[in-house]
């Protein structure tokens, strides 16, 4: 299993103060500080996932549970109005995020702001977080918005204006739980529904319309 390169700053620590228990010969110290820093460790986890055969399905960006599917709109990601299904993440699930769709990247950005608990249902209004927009072969603009948390301190993304992607790889990582939206254009087909639980890169959460590729 691969583990997220954010990992090492928060678990590095704890190897060391493992170290140095034991080198002052405090095993029972040294355990606990090693069975901390692999629970940490475990938050930063990046399975291997499997893709559907379908390449047009609009795949989970993150692990979690479904806990709201709506219609917005969001000039940011693009004209219209957009399904979202948005995502919680607890402190157990994995919280690297993945490409849900292939394209290329138009927009990546960080929009400041507050650290509020992320299950709350306006926290995309006011929480900080970092937006990607990829745009699919057909012109179709599918969004992905990685929103912080009360734990959540940090969002990283790896994704930058003009890269093209693949689905499933690597997106980028929400340090300690908090939410993410995807957005793709009214009229696609959601396949999920509120209480479902999901996968990163491998549960399909939309279809486009017959005949769209």
């Amino acid at each position: 299993m691969k583990f997220a390169r954010e990992s090492l700053p928060f678990v590095l620590p704890f190897v060391l103060a493992a170290v140095v228990a034991l080198v002052l010969r405090h095993p029972v110290v040294a355990a606990i500080l090693a069975v901390l820093g692999f629970g940490v460790l475990l938050f930063f986890r990046d399975p291997k996932r499997h893709p559907p055969a379908d390449p047009r399905a609009i795949l989970a960006p993150a692990d979690g549970l479904v806990t709201r599917i709506d219609r917005i709109s969001d000039p940011k990601v693009g004209p219209g109005e957009f399904e979202r299904i948005v995502t919680f993440l607890s402190v157990f699930d994995v919280h690297v995020q993945k490409v849900p769709t292939d394209g290329r990247v138009i927009y990546a950005g960080l929009t400041p702001g507050k650290k509020e608990a992320a299950f709350k249902p306006d926290v995309d209004h006011v929480n900080e977080y970092f937006l990607s927009v990829v745009e699919r072969a057909n012109g179709d603009r599918v969004g992905i918005r990685q929103i912080a948390g009360l734990l959540a301190r940090r969002v990283v993304c790896y994704l930058n204006a003009g890269d093209s992607v693949a689905r499933s790889q690597a997106l980028g990582v929400i340090k300690f739980g908090s939410r993410v939206d995807l957005l793709v254009p009214a009229g696609y087909a959601v396949q999920v529904k509120k209480g479902d639980r999901v996968k990163n890169g491998e549960t399909i959460l939309a279809l486009p319309p017959a005949g769209l590729p």
